[in-house]
Protein backbone atom coordinates (compact mmCIF):
# COMPACT_ATOMS: atom_id res chain seq x y z
CA UNK A 1 0.00 0.00 0.00
CA UNK A 2 1.14 3.51 -0.75
CA UNK A 3 1.97 5.03 2.62
CA UNK A 4 1.20 8.54 1.40
CA UNK A 5 -2.44 9.52 1.79
CA UNK A 6 -4.22 10.96 -1.21
CA UNK A 7 -4.21 14.75 -1.02
CA UNK A 8 -6.88 16.48 -3.14
CA UNK A 9 -5.63 19.68 -4.71
CA UNK A 10 -6.67 23.07 -3.36
CA UNK A 11 -7.77 21.74 0.04
CA UNK A 12 -5.82 21.69 3.29
CA UNK A 13 -6.40 19.12 6.05
CA UNK A 14 -8.92 21.25 7.93
CA UNK A 15 -10.97 21.84 4.78
CA UNK A 16 -10.96 18.16 3.87
CA UNK A 17 -12.03 17.22 7.40
CA UNK A 18 -14.83 19.77 7.24
CA UNK A 19 -15.97 18.34 3.91
CA UNK A 20 -16.11 14.83 5.35
CA UNK A 21 -18.09 16.13 8.32
CA UNK A 22 -20.53 17.96 6.06
CA UNK A 23 -21.18 14.95 3.83
CA UNK A 24 -21.63 12.51 6.73
CA UNK A 25 -23.91 14.86 8.67
CA UNK A 26 -26.03 15.38 5.56
CA UNK A 27 -26.41 11.62 5.20
CA UNK A 28 -27.51 11.40 8.83
CA UNK A 29 -30.16 14.06 8.25
CA UNK A 30 -31.36 12.21 5.15
CA UNK A 31 -31.63 8.93 7.06
CA UNK A 32 -33.66 10.54 9.84
CA UNK A 33 -36.03 12.07 7.30
CA UNK A 34 -36.42 8.77 5.46
CA UNK A 35 -36.85 6.71 8.65
CA UNK A 36 -38.59 8.88 11.27
CA UNK A 37 -38.01 6.26 13.98
CA UNK A 38 -34.35 7.33 13.98
CA UNK A 39 -35.42 10.68 15.42
CA UNK A 40 -36.36 8.99 18.72
CA UNK A 41 -32.79 8.77 19.95
CA UNK A 42 -33.43 8.29 23.67
CA UNK A 43 -35.98 5.53 23.08
CA UNK A 44 -33.69 3.76 20.63
CA UNK A 45 -30.78 3.86 23.05
CA UNK A 46 -32.90 2.48 25.88
CA UNK A 47 -34.40 -0.14 23.57
CA UNK A 48 -31.02 -1.35 22.34
CA UNK A 49 -29.82 -1.61 25.93
CA UNK A 50 -32.90 -3.62 26.90
CA UNK A 51 -32.33 -5.90 23.89
CA UNK A 52 -28.66 -6.45 24.77
CA UNK A 53 -29.35 -7.16 28.44
CA UNK A 54 -32.25 -9.47 27.60
CA UNK A 55 -30.01 -11.30 25.15
CA UNK A 56 -27.27 -11.76 27.73
CA UNK A 57 -29.67 -12.90 30.44
CA UNK A 58 -31.55 -15.17 28.05
CA UNK A 59 -28.37 -16.82 26.77
CA UNK A 60 -27.11 -17.29 30.31
CA UNK A 61 -30.40 -18.86 31.38
CA UNK A 62 -30.41 -21.26 28.44
CA UNK A 63 -26.82 -22.28 29.19
CA UNK A 64 -27.38 -22.76 32.92
CA UNK A 65 -30.49 -24.87 32.30
CA UNK A 66 -28.65 -27.04 29.81
CA UNK A 67 -30.40 -25.82 26.66
CA UNK A 68 -27.42 -24.07 25.07
CA UNK A 69 -23.81 -25.09 24.49
CA UNK A 70 -21.24 -23.12 26.47
CA UNK A 71 -19.48 -21.79 23.39
CA UNK A 72 -22.72 -20.53 21.83
CA UNK A 73 -23.56 -18.67 25.03
CA UNK A 74 -20.07 -17.18 25.23
CA UNK A 75 -20.11 -15.94 21.63
CA UNK A 76 -23.64 -14.55 21.85
CA UNK A 77 -22.93 -12.69 25.06
CA UNK A 78 -19.72 -11.26 23.64
CA UNK A 79 -21.80 -9.84 20.78
CA UNK A 80 -24.51 -8.48 23.08
CA UNK A 81 -21.83 -6.94 25.32
CA UNK A 82 -20.35 -5.19 22.28
CA UNK A 83 -23.67 -3.38 21.87
CA UNK A 84 -23.40 -2.08 25.42
CA UNK A 85 -19.90 -0.79 24.68
CA UNK A 86 -21.27 1.27 21.81
CA UNK A 87 -24.03 2.56 24.07
CA UNK A 88 -21.52 3.53 26.76
CA UNK A 89 -19.51 5.42 24.18
CA UNK A 90 -22.62 7.31 23.07
CA UNK A 91 -23.54 7.99 26.70
CA UNK A 92 -20.07 9.42 27.33
CA UNK A 93 -20.89 11.92 24.58
CA UNK A 94 -24.28 12.57 26.23
CA UNK A 95 -26.35 11.23 23.33
CA UNK A 96 -29.10 9.63 25.44
CA UNK A 97 -31.20 11.40 28.09
CA UNK A 98 -28.77 14.29 28.08
CA UNK A 99 -30.93 16.47 30.32
CA UNK A 100 -32.37 13.65 32.44
CA UNK A 101 -29.78 12.55 34.96
CA UNK A 102 -31.61 9.55 36.40
CA UNK A 103 -32.18 7.56 33.17
CA UNK A 104 -28.82 8.69 31.82
CA UNK A 105 -26.91 7.47 34.86
CA UNK A 106 -29.05 4.32 35.05
CA UNK A 107 -27.97 3.46 31.51
CA UNK A 108 -24.34 4.20 32.42
CA UNK A 109 -24.57 1.82 35.37
CA UNK A 110 -26.24 -0.95 33.38
CA UNK A 111 -23.72 -0.89 30.53
CA UNK A 112 -20.98 -1.10 33.16
CA UNK A 113 -22.61 -4.15 34.75
CA UNK A 114 -22.81 -5.80 31.33
CA UNK A 115 -19.06 -5.21 30.86
CA UNK A 116 -17.47 -5.60 34.31
CA UNK A 117 -14.04 -5.92 32.71
CA UNK A 118 -13.94 -2.18 32.03
CA UNK A 119 -13.08 0.92 33.99
CA UNK A 120 -15.68 3.04 35.74
CA UNK A 121 -17.60 4.72 32.87
CA UNK A 122 -17.88 8.03 34.72
CA UNK A 123 -14.08 8.10 34.94
CA UNK A 124 -13.76 6.92 31.35
CA UNK A 125 -15.81 9.93 30.23
CA UNK A 126 -12.93 12.24 31.14
CA UNK A 127 -10.36 9.97 29.50
CA UNK A 128 -12.37 9.63 26.31
CA UNK A 129 -13.14 13.32 25.88
CA UNK A 130 -9.43 13.95 26.40
CA UNK A 131 -8.75 11.31 23.71
CA UNK A 132 -10.55 13.49 21.16
CA UNK A 133 -8.45 16.48 22.16
CA UNK A 134 -5.04 14.77 22.11
CA UNK A 135 -5.54 11.67 19.95
CA UNK A 136 -2.26 10.14 18.86
CA UNK A 137 -0.11 11.77 21.53
CA UNK A 138 1.58 10.58 24.71
CA UNK A 139 -1.17 12.23 26.78
CA UNK A 140 -3.91 10.16 25.11
CA UNK A 141 -4.17 7.86 28.12
CA UNK A 142 -7.22 5.99 26.83
CA UNK A 143 -5.52 4.63 23.72
CA UNK A 144 -2.11 4.26 25.34
CA UNK A 145 -3.71 2.09 28.03
CA UNK A 146 -4.88 -0.41 25.39
CA UNK A 147 -1.39 -0.59 23.77
CA UNK A 148 -1.63 2.03 21.02
CA UNK A 149 1.97 2.94 20.16
CA UNK A 150 3.49 -0.20 21.69
CA UNK A 151 5.86 -2.23 19.47
CA UNK A 152 4.31 -5.56 18.59
CA UNK A 153 5.63 -8.51 20.54
CA UNK A 154 4.71 -10.93 23.30
CA UNK A 155 4.22 -8.15 25.86
CA UNK A 156 1.72 -6.29 23.69
CA UNK A 157 -0.12 -9.53 22.95
CA UNK A 158 -0.56 -10.08 26.69
CA UNK A 159 -1.56 -6.47 27.29
CA UNK A 160 -4.05 -5.99 24.47
CA UNK A 161 -6.65 -8.39 25.83
CA UNK A 162 -6.13 -8.00 29.57
CA UNK A 163 -6.53 -4.60 31.20
CA UNK A 164 -4.96 -5.61 34.51
CA UNK A 165 -2.03 -7.34 32.81
CA UNK A 166 -1.46 -4.17 30.80
CA UNK A 167 -1.27 -2.12 33.99
CA UNK A 168 0.97 -4.74 35.63
CA UNK A 169 3.48 -4.70 32.76
CA UNK A 170 3.53 -0.90 32.75
CA UNK A 171 4.16 -0.99 36.49
CA UNK A 172 7.11 -3.34 35.98
CA UNK A 173 8.52 -1.01 33.33
CA UNK A 174 8.27 2.07 35.54
CA UNK A 175 11.73 3.27 36.52
CA UNK A 176 10.98 4.69 39.96
CA UNK A 177 9.05 3.36 42.93
CA UNK A 178 6.98 6.53 42.98
CA UNK A 179 5.89 5.89 39.41
CA UNK A 180 5.15 2.23 40.19
CA UNK A 181 2.95 3.14 43.15
CA UNK A 182 1.20 5.79 41.07
CA UNK A 183 0.30 3.18 38.44
CA UNK A 184 -0.99 0.80 41.12
CA UNK A 185 -3.03 3.55 42.77
CA UNK A 186 -4.52 4.71 39.46
CA UNK A 187 -5.34 1.14 38.41
CA UNK A 188 -7.15 0.37 41.66
CA UNK A 189 -9.10 3.61 41.40
CA UNK A 190 -10.37 3.21 37.84
CA UNK A 191 -11.03 -0.54 37.94
CA UNK A 192 -12.72 -0.76 41.35
CA UNK A 193 -14.87 -2.56 42.08
CA UNK A 194 -16.23 -4.51 39.09
CA UNK A 195 -13.09 -5.00 37.02
CA UNK A 196 -11.05 -6.09 40.02
CA UNK A 197 -13.61 -8.82 40.73
CA UNK A 198 -13.90 -9.71 37.04
CA UNK A 199 -10.18 -10.08 36.36
CA UNK A 200 -9.56 -11.68 39.75
CA UNK A 201 -12.16 -14.36 38.98
CA UNK A 202 -10.63 -14.82 35.52
CA UNK A 203 -7.19 -15.51 37.00
CA UNK A 204 -8.70 -17.93 39.53
CA UNK A 205 -10.49 -19.72 36.68
CA UNK A 206 -7.29 -20.01 34.64
CA UNK A 207 -5.18 -21.03 37.63
CA UNK A 208 -7.61 -23.67 38.87
CA UNK A 209 -7.98 -25.39 35.52
CA UNK A 210 -4.28 -25.09 34.71
CA UNK A 211 -3.45 -26.75 38.03
CA UNK A 212 -5.94 -29.53 37.33
CA UNK A 213 -4.54 -30.03 33.84
CA UNK A 214 -0.95 -30.25 35.04
CA UNK A 215 -1.91 -32.58 37.88
CA UNK A 216 -3.79 -34.83 35.46
CA UNK A 217 -0.80 -35.05 33.12
CA UNK A 218 1.41 -35.94 36.08
CA UNK A 219 -1.02 -38.63 37.18
CA UNK A 220 -1.70 -36.99 40.55
CA UNK A 221 -5.19 -35.43 40.54
CA UNK A 222 -5.73 -32.70 43.12
CA UNK A 223 -8.35 -33.40 45.78
CA UNK A 224 -9.98 -30.01 46.25
CA UNK A 225 -12.17 -29.24 49.24
CA UNK A 226 -15.94 -29.18 48.84
CA UNK A 227 -15.92 -25.42 49.45
CA UNK A 228 -13.36 -24.83 46.70
CA UNK A 229 -15.36 -26.94 44.26
CA UNK A 230 -18.55 -25.06 45.12
CA UNK A 231 -16.86 -21.71 44.53
CA UNK A 232 -15.37 -22.94 41.27
CA UNK A 233 -18.77 -24.11 40.07
CA UNK A 234 -19.98 -20.51 40.33
CA UNK A 235 -16.83 -19.13 38.69
CA UNK A 236 -17.08 -21.69 35.87
CA UNK A 237 -20.62 -20.53 35.11
CA UNK A 238 -19.55 -16.88 35.30
CA UNK A 239 -16.67 -17.62 32.93
CA UNK A 240 -19.15 -18.68 30.27
CA UNK A 241 -21.91 -16.12 30.75
CA UNK A 242 -20.05 -12.89 31.60
CA UNK A 243 -16.28 -13.19 32.16
CA UNK A 244 -15.28 -15.09 29.02
CA UNK A 245 -17.51 -13.01 26.72
CA UNK A 246 -15.91 -9.83 28.02
CA UNK A 247 -12.38 -11.19 27.74
CA UNK A 248 -13.10 -12.04 24.10
CA UNK A 249 -14.79 -8.69 23.48
CA UNK A 250 -11.94 -6.81 25.15
CA UNK A 251 -9.30 -8.49 23.01
CA UNK A 252 -11.21 -7.86 19.78
CA UNK A 253 -11.96 -4.22 20.58
CA UNK A 254 -8.50 -3.35 21.85
CA UNK A 255 -6.74 -5.10 18.98
CA UNK A 256 -8.80 -3.20 16.42
CA UNK A 257 -8.82 0.15 18.20
CA UNK A 258 -5.14 0.25 19.12
CA UNK A 259 -4.13 -0.51 15.54
CA UNK A 260 -6.55 1.77 13.72
CA UNK A 261 -5.42 4.81 15.71
CA UNK A 262 -2.06 6.35 14.85
CA UNK A 263 0.40 7.41 17.50
CA UNK A 264 3.35 9.67 18.04
CA UNK A 265 3.95 11.56 14.82
CA UNK A 266 0.64 12.98 13.64
CA UNK A 267 0.02 16.67 13.09
CA UNK A 268 -1.73 18.29 16.04
CA UNK A 269 -5.43 18.62 15.35
CA UNK A 270 -5.26 16.84 11.99
CA UNK A 271 -8.20 14.43 12.19
CA UNK A 272 -7.23 12.90 8.83
CA UNK A 273 -4.15 11.43 10.50
CA UNK A 274 -5.73 10.26 13.75
CA UNK A 275 -7.33 7.07 12.43
CA UNK A 276 -7.43 4.74 9.51
CA UNK A 277 -10.31 2.53 8.41
CA UNK A 278 -9.33 -1.04 9.29
CA UNK A 279 -11.80 -3.45 7.71
CA UNK A 280 -10.15 -6.29 5.74
CA UNK A 281 -12.19 -9.47 5.41
CA UNK A 282 -9.87 -11.45 7.66
CA UNK A 283 -10.60 -9.18 10.63
CA UNK A 284 -14.33 -9.88 10.53
CA UNK A 285 -14.13 -12.48 13.33
CA UNK A 286 -12.82 -9.67 15.55
CA UNK A 287 -15.17 -7.01 14.16
CA UNK A 288 -18.12 -9.23 15.07
CA UNK A 289 -17.39 -8.77 18.76
CA UNK A 290 -16.66 -5.04 18.71
CA UNK A 291 -19.58 -4.07 16.47
CA UNK A 292 -17.64 -3.29 13.31
CA UNK A 293 -15.42 -0.85 15.19
CA UNK A 294 -12.57 -0.85 12.68
CA UNK A 295 -14.89 0.15 9.87
CA UNK A 296 -16.99 2.75 11.66
CA UNK A 297 -14.98 4.36 14.45
CA UNK A 298 -12.95 6.60 12.15
CA UNK A 299 -16.22 8.28 11.13
CA UNK A 300 -16.77 9.22 14.76
CA UNK A 301 -13.59 11.30 14.83
CA UNK A 302 -15.11 13.53 12.15
CA UNK A 303 -18.72 13.46 13.36
CA UNK A 304 -18.67 13.08 17.13
CA UNK A 305 -22.35 13.48 17.99
CA UNK A 306 -23.91 10.75 15.84
CA UNK A 307 -25.06 7.61 17.72
CA UNK A 308 -23.43 4.36 16.73
CA UNK A 309 -26.38 2.97 14.75
CA UNK A 310 -26.50 6.10 12.55
CA UNK A 311 -22.75 5.79 12.09
CA UNK A 312 -23.16 2.22 10.87
CA UNK A 313 -25.83 3.29 8.38
CA UNK A 314 -23.63 6.06 6.99
CA UNK A 315 -20.61 3.79 6.42
CA UNK A 316 -20.91 3.51 2.59
CA UNK A 317 -21.18 7.27 2.07
CA UNK A 318 -18.65 8.08 4.78
CA UNK A 319 -16.05 5.67 3.42
CA UNK A 320 -16.36 7.09 -0.07
CA UNK A 321 -15.75 10.68 0.99
CA UNK A 322 -13.08 9.70 3.53
CA UNK A 323 -11.14 7.84 0.86
CA UNK A 324 -11.48 10.79 -1.52
CA UNK A 325 -10.19 13.18 1.14
CA UNK A 326 -7.14 11.08 1.98
CA UNK A 327 -8.03 8.95 5.00
CA UNK A 328 -6.06 5.72 4.92
CA UNK A 329 -7.73 2.35 4.47
CA UNK A 330 -6.20 -0.94 5.65
CA UNK A 331 -2.71 0.39 6.26
CA UNK A 332 -1.26 -2.89 7.52
CA UNK A 333 2.16 -1.28 7.84
CA UNK A 334 0.94 0.12 11.16
CA UNK A 335 1.68 -3.26 12.77
CA UNK A 336 5.36 -2.90 11.94
CA UNK A 337 5.59 0.82 12.75
CA UNK A 338 4.19 0.60 16.29
CA UNK A 339 1.22 2.59 14.97
CA UNK A 340 3.31 5.53 13.76
CA UNK A 341 1.89 7.41 10.81
CA UNK A 342 5.19 7.01 8.97
CA UNK A 343 8.24 4.87 9.65
CA UNK A 344 10.82 6.50 11.89
CA UNK A 345 13.64 5.75 9.46
CA UNK A 346 11.70 7.57 6.73
CA UNK A 347 11.40 10.61 8.99
CA UNK A 348 15.14 10.55 9.68
CA UNK A 349 15.89 10.21 5.96
CA UNK A 350 13.57 13.10 5.12
CA UNK A 351 15.19 15.29 7.77
CA UNK A 352 18.62 14.43 6.36
CA UNK A 353 17.53 15.36 2.84
CA UNK A 354 16.10 18.63 4.13
CA UNK A 355 19.34 19.44 5.94
CA UNK A 356 21.38 18.77 2.80
CA UNK A 357 19.14 20.88 0.57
Amino acid sequence: MDRTSASPQRHNAAQRSAHIREVVLAKGVELRQRYPILQHQDALGAGILAFALAGMIGSATLYITGHMAWWVCLLLNAFFASLTHELEHDLIHSMYFRKQRVPHNLMMGLVWLARPSTINPWIRRHLHLNHHKVSGTETDMEERAITNGEPWGFARLLMVGDNVMSAFIRMLRAKTWAHKFNIIKRTLKVYAPLALVHWGAWYVFLGFHAANGIAYLMGSPIEWSATTLSVMQVIDIAAVVIIGPNVLRTFCLHFISSNMHYYGDIEAGNVLQQCQVLNPWWLWPLQAFCFNFGSSHGIHHFVVKEPFYIRQLTVPVAHKVMREMGVRFNDFGTFGRANRFVRRDEVVAEEARTAQA
